[in-house]
């Protein structure tokens, strides 16, 4: 087969969740059927050279291909106008997959679409206005020219069916993976203390890494954290790495409000290479997200076996089944009684830890990527 996949979420500049779920779907498939040709299409009407340098770590085996000529205007003309991708990426396709919802009019072959959740419908308050804007205007056409539609959890599944039912039957499961070279219990000490001094993290530490923004449920967490600064003394500071989403500045100012600037560091966006580490110098990750169609950073932080405390929203007990401390999304009590519950015993910790560790080796990217190659060789 001629396989293409659209570059758009692996070239940015900072990667999503988004990004990660293709790159580690798409080297997981070209590695394990080199027998097909693979292709990267991306716009680019400049810095190529950039954009090349994003994708070369995984286009070891996946060939890119450039149209130049300015994505932005292509994307906001095909929404309303019937302008083929074929015209710009040609004819040879057997297979297009698109990861970021979005599928442009006229892809030659077949057309798969990642729709990795229904955020913008069931809180649109939490969404980027733009992002809105491309998912109401785009989403519903897309899902039409799509042969199959992927979905990253059960619970999305549910969530496209109920707003989108007449694509029941498009719709297939692909559960995220998890990169076990990548996360795993950290064998240097030395690299720890390393990120830790890059960040200004003092001593002993809860941590949240992932978007700064509203439907992570960042001000009840800050909210449970200043309940427990009264329960119990000297608690670990509560880190909150990643970069700003939007609508942030709420966030910041609880912190203010409730004179925690002192126990709650937010740090700078946090490079590929130092996630390990910084998850692994945890004394527990805290994720306690109101909507989330997979969730990775649980499962990379079990990976580590760092113990987990997560939500009951959404898929996340989906992702980690009994291996955490499940707490109410919507409860501040409840997520500072989480909160509590691991700085106190140590013995349930351990217990997540090892727990985390074997859950963790069920979800792979070669598996997910096994289960996305059927789906392939269904439609074609």
């Amino acid at each position: 087969m001629n396989i293409v996949f659209d570059a758009l979420p692996l070239i940015s500049d900072r990667m999503t969740g988004i990004g990660w779920c293709e790159a580690g779907q798409t080297t997981a498939m070209a590695r394990l059927h080199p027998e097909n040709k693979y292709t990267y299409n991306f716009f680019s009407r400049k810095d190529d050279n950039i954009k090349l340098e994003r994708l070369a770590p995984f286009s070891q085996n996946i060939k890119p291909e450039i149209a130049h000529f300015s994505g932005y205007i292509y994307r906001a003309a095909s929404t309303f106008l019937p302008v083929p991708y074929s015209m710009f990426f040609g004819k040879n396709a057997d297979i297009t997959h698109f990861f970021n919802y979005i599928a442009p009019p006229c892809v030659h072959g077949r057309t798969v679409i990642t729709v990795h959740d229904m955020v913008y419908k069931a809180f649109p308050e939490t969404v980027r206005g733009r992002t809105k804007i491309m998912l109401n205007t785009g989403l519903k056409q897309s899902m039409k020219r799509a042969d199959i539609i992927v979905t990253d959890s059960v619970f999305s599944k549910f969530e496209i069916v109920k707003y989108f039912p007449q694509h029941e039957k498009k719709i297939r499961v692909v559960p995220c993976g998890v990169d076990l070279t990548k996360f795993s219990p950290c064998q240097n000490p030395q690299r720890i203390a390393e990120v830790k001094k890059s960040l200004k993290i003092r001593g002993d530490y809860f941590l949240y890494l992932g978007t700064i923004e509203p439907r992570k449920n960042l001000e009840r967490l800050i909210k449970a954290y200043s309940i427990l600064t009264q329960r119990v003394k000297n608690p670990p500071e509560l880190v909150l790495a990643g970069g700003k989403g939007w609508l942030y500045d709420d966030i910041f100012r609880r912190v203010k409000d409730l004179r925690l600037t002192k126990k709650v560091i937010f740090t700078k966006y946090v490079p590929s290479e130092d996630m390990n580490p910084l998850m692994c110098g945890a004394t527990a990750f805290v994720f306690p997200s109101i909507y989330e169609g997979f969730g990775m950073p649980p499962l990379e932080a079990m990976a580590c076996g760092v113990p987990v405390l997560t939500s009951d929203s959404a898929s996340l007990p989906e992702v980690t089944g009994d291996c955490a401390v499940i707490c109410n999304a919507y409860s501040v009590e409840s997520i500072a009684d989480g909160l509590e519950k691991l700085y106190k015993n140590e013995n349930l910790r351990k217990d997540l830890s090892r727990r985390g560790l074997e859950r963790a080796k069920k979800f792979t990217w070669d598996k997910s990527a096994e289960m996305l190659y059927k789906i392939y060789k269904e439609i074609v």
